[in-house]
């Protein structure tokens, strides 16, 4: 394995604790009005909350791939997995209204920076 495959994982753990983070202090600021909140999930449908799962899912299978893709297919899906959040997160920066909510979703997007960065820059060692 190589120490890159390390810091990509590594890189997926921490973008993915920032978004946890950024749920917990939510929570505990009131920034979530839980009945607003209620009124709005009970329109979900059981395929929205799919789609819901495996947005969420997916940092948590990126430290996996990370470590166990073979090279070519880890680094582009490294690339098109970080660029996506990326986008998705500049997409929605807006939308979050606390000062703690936009400095964490700025944290996530340097985090994703970083790993197009390493991904693209990714030379094989020669064995």
């Amino acid at each position: 394995m190589e120490d890159i495959q390390i810091k990509l994982s590594a890189l997926w753990v921490a973008t993915m604790l920032t978004y946890l983070l950024g749920d917990v202090l939510r929570i505990f600021s009131g920034d979530t009005q839980t009945q607003a909140m209620k009124e709005q999930i009970t329109k979900f449908t059981q395929p929205m909350w799919l789609l819901i799962a495996s947005l969420m899912v997916l940092p948590i299978v990126m430290v996996v791939l990370c470590v166990t893709l073979p090279y070519p297919a880890n680094r582009w899906v490294n690339i098109i997995m970080a660029g996506f959040f990326l986008l998705f997160n500049l997409i929605g920066l807006p939308t979050y209204p606390s000062a703690y909510d936009r400095f964490l979703i700025a944290v996530s997007l340097v985090f994703n920076g970083i790993t197009i960065w390493y991904a693209w820059n990714w030379i094989p060692q020669a064995f």
